[in-house]
Parts: structure tokens; sequence; C-alpha cells
């Protein structure tokens, strides 16, 4: 990762041993609380970024948080780019668990070009609802929001309203700040799906993400609200194309077009994204490097979702199901949202191929149950896992 300027931390107290600070992980569930020890703390208690972000502050949310006996959540956050190379005696190891086994020497690898995608372009709309594929970005030179300031979190707005405001063509759009939209902008916003609010998640609370709320964040859509931008939420932009059906292919194209050109508009500003050759595109949280990609569909399966194989077969496809709604929603009619789960180690267009092919599959599949009922769906369905 190069040369990083590694700091002393000075603990806030120093009358306190590293022992006295420890936090009791004995009843948390998550991926830090694995990894982190007493020794390693110690440790790591003395550094901290150029910036000043301690291990501390890395932790927070995972000792806030201690997570659920079935979901293992990641448990901590960058508060800028380097903090991955100055705690990655905690944060490699979470990494490679959280990954997949993605060790410390493993190479990323970027495909954005949407040409390699193979099909996507009909999924069965019967089933495929809508489709949409989204990602984060960092820009270079700037705190990550669990540590910005307010003057940086301002920059990065103005930075990246006037690189989006260069965007032409089908990509070009409007950006609306949250503090000062107009009733009827936010209920039209409201009705396109496309408004976030202030965070709820006590896992982003904790870690900072919510401060100065609404202070520069913002949304940018184009003309068609085929494709967003959400400046300075979770991460510095999190870029979505979306639409209705399941043109996949159309959707990733404009994806891979659109952020192409921010990239591009960013760099002749003076300022590049976070990026590496083993992390990838670097984010706020570990469990989004690399792609920081989701290639996601609405997609109805009030049957298939009932058989008892769904949820394994599921994992070994290495896909993920929401509900409706997203995360902690239920899936309302049989609608789920259905995702890669993967973000390290593969490119773009292979995690958009895994989705692709296995809807696809399921298209057939469910096009026999029609025909010929449950029975010869689940042989033909189930016997390719």
């Amino acid at each position: 990762m190069g040369n990083v300027n590694q700091q002393m931390a000075t603990p806030a107290n120093g009358e306190f041993s590293a022992e006295d600070e420890y936090p009791d992980l004995s009843q948390h569930n998550n991926h830090m609380s694995k990894v982190l020890t007493l020794e390693m703390y110690k440790k790591l208690r003395g550094r901290s970024t150029a910036s000043g972000f301690t291990i501390d502050k890395v932790i927070q949310t995972g000792v806030d948080n201690p997570g659920h006996p079935f979901i293992m959540t990641v448990g901590c956050v960058a508060g800028d780019e380097e903090t991955y190379e100055v705690f990655k005696e905690l944060l490699d190891p979470i990494i490679q668990d959280r990954h997949g086994g993605y060790k410390p020497t493993d190479k990323h690898k970027t495909d954005l070009k949407p040409a390699n995608l193979k099909g996507g372009d009909d999924l069965d709309p019967n089933y495929v609802l809508s489709s949409r594929v989204r990602t984060g970005r960092s820009i270079h030179g700037f705190c990550l929001p669990p540590h910005c300031s307010r003057g940086e979190r301002r920059a990065v707005e103005k930075l990246s309203v006037e690189a989006l405001g260069a965007l032409d063509g089908d990509l070009k759009g409007k950006y609306y700040a949250l503090n000062n939209m107009t009733e009827e902008e936010q209920q039209q916003l409201i009705d396109d799906h496309f408004l976030f609010d202030k965070p709820v998640s006590p896992l982003l609370l904790a870690s900072g993400m919510a401060r100065d709320w609404p202070d520069a964040r913002g949304i940018w859509h184009n003309d068609n609200k085929t494709f967003l931008v959400w400046v300075n939420e979770e991460d510095h932009l999190r870029v979505i194309s979306m639409q209705k059906g399941g043109n996949m292919k159309e959707v990733f194209n404009r994806f891979c077009t659109g952020l192409t050109k921010i990239e591009e508009l960013f760099k002749n500003k003076g300022h590049s994204f976070m990026w590496n050759k083993h992390l990838g595109y670097i984010l706020t949280c570990p469990s989004n490097l690399g792609t920081g990609l989701r290639a996601g569909v609405h997609v109805k399966l009030p049957h298939l979702s009932k058989h008892k194989g769904f949820e394994e077969a599921l994992k070994r496809l290495r896909l993920q199901k929401r509900g409706t709604g997203g995360v902690d929603t239920a899936a309302v009619g049989g609608v789920f949202d259905i995702s890669n789960a993967d973000r390290l180690g593969f490119s773009e267009v292979e995690l958009v191929q895994m989705v692709v092919w296995t809807l696809l599959q399921w298209g057939v599949c469910l096009t026999s149950l029609m025909l010929t009922g449950w029975a010869s769906l689940r042989w033909n369905l189930f016997r390719w896992w």
C-alpha cells in the first residue's frame, strides 16, 4: 500500500492501562470480537493514522453493538485511507474471515467493461420486477464519513456537485441537498424511493456517520431517474444504476459508463478515488472493499423460497437474500431482494455474472413449474446444487 504516515497516539487518560481500557467482548458476535485480543489491543492502542484515527475509533461500533447469535456483523470501520494499513494486524484477519479467505498477499481485480457480461438482457419479467447495481467510492485526500470534519464533508459535497454537474447525455441530471430541498422535491424523492434519511441503525450511529445530519448530504439523479449518486451517506459517494424489469445488462452498462465518467471528472479536478492493488476500492466498511458492488434484483419467489434447501442453495451460489424493503424487512408477496454476497477478490463482471446466471436458471425452472408442477421444479432446480 506504500508508505503510511503512522503516528503514535497518546491515550486520552494516561493513568489508565490497556487492561483498564480493553472492552468487554465476552457476549459479542462480530468479526472484530473474534480477532481482537488484549495483546493486540496493547500493541495497537499507541497508534493512530495521520488524521488521528485510533484503534478505539475503529472498533467502537462493534463494541456498542454486540451483534446477534445468528448474524455475523463486521464490528469495525475505517476513518481514512490509512486505517487499513496502520491497523492491519486487526483488519487483515477480519477481511480474510469476511471475504472467504482473501489473504493479505492477494491482489484484487477490476473489470468495468460491460461487454464482458454474458446474457442478462432478457431476465424473465414475470419474476424479475426490477434490477439494480450499486457501489461506493471514496475520494483520496479526505477522511471517511466516520471521521471527517464538517469542513471536509462540505468540501466533498462541493467537489461532487461540480463533477456530477458536468455529466451529459442520458446521465445529465440535478443535485438535491438534504438540508434545503423544497417540500415538493422531498415528496417527489420519497415517491421515487430515492430519498435516504438520517441513519437509525445503531451500527451506523455508533460509528459516527450521522454527525451533523443533514449537513452536506444530498442526492443526485439523472433526468430519467435511472442513475443516482448519494453524497456523504455511509461513503463519500454511493453510485446506483437501476430500472424496472429484468434487463440487468442495460443496468450494468449504464453503471459502468456512468462510474467511469464520474471517475474521469474527479481526476480532472485533481482528485482520484481511494484504491490499491490488494484491497481494490477503499470504503468505510471492510465488508464493501474491492468492488463495493451489489447487483440485486427484486424477484418473485413465493414457492421456491419455501423449499427447505433454499437458504443453503443461496449460500452455495454465493448469493444473499433480503426482504422486499431491504435488510431486516419481510418478503412481501414472496418478493425477495437477491444479490451477490461477495465484494472482494472478484471483478465487477464476475459478480454480476453470478446473479445473471442464477436468474436464468431460475427462469427456466419456474417456467417448468407452470407446466409440470412442483415435483418437477424440485428436481430441476435443486439437482445442480
